[in-house]
């Protein structure tokens, strides 16, 4: 009888351990959800745009702050214009925004939802503009709920 107390014991632990190393995987690659690499295909020369990987809830008549990031290969250098653009029914402030080659990667983005703003879900893409080489591009959901 004890090697079967045993047993289940075991895999209570082995559980464990998965959930645990989940978590430890989610946050050290973080919240972030991000583009295909753009400006040069070369590994450690290209760029991503990362967005908020959860769904963004704004309430109807409210603005929020969703932080957008430019994540640089080691030898990328260039200036990247942001362009961004959200489904009809919200906004988003700024629509375009150039990050340079010395600033910092993180721009801060202001969504509105009117008052009247339909209850649901809306898309917020964001494309990343290098000064040469590809683009890329990713987006991120926003639902809008009533206040």
């Amino acid at each position: 009888m004890t090697p079967k107390v045993y047993l289940r014991k075991g895999k209570k632990v082995k559980t464990a351990i998965t959930i645990a190393i989940t978590l430890v995987l989610a946050t050290v690659y973080g919240c972030h959800s991000s583009s295909p690499r753009g400006g040069s295909v070369v590994k450690h020369e290209g760029f991503k745009v990362a967005v908020p990987t959860f769904v963004t809830m704004i309430k109807q008549g409210e603005t929020q702050s969703v932080t957008i990031s430019l994540k640089r290969g080691k030898y990328f250098k260039q200036d990247v214009t942001l362009q961004i653009e959200a489904s009809k029914g919200i906004s988003v402030d700024p629509t375009s925004f150039i990050i340079k080659a010395s600033d910092k990667p993180d721009v801060q983005l202001m969504i509105a939802a009117v008052q009247n703003a339909a209850i649901g879900e809306y898309s917020v893409s964001v494309m990343g503009i290098p000064k040469t080489g590809e683009s890329t591009s990713t987006s991120f959901t926003v639902k809008v709920v009533s206040p």
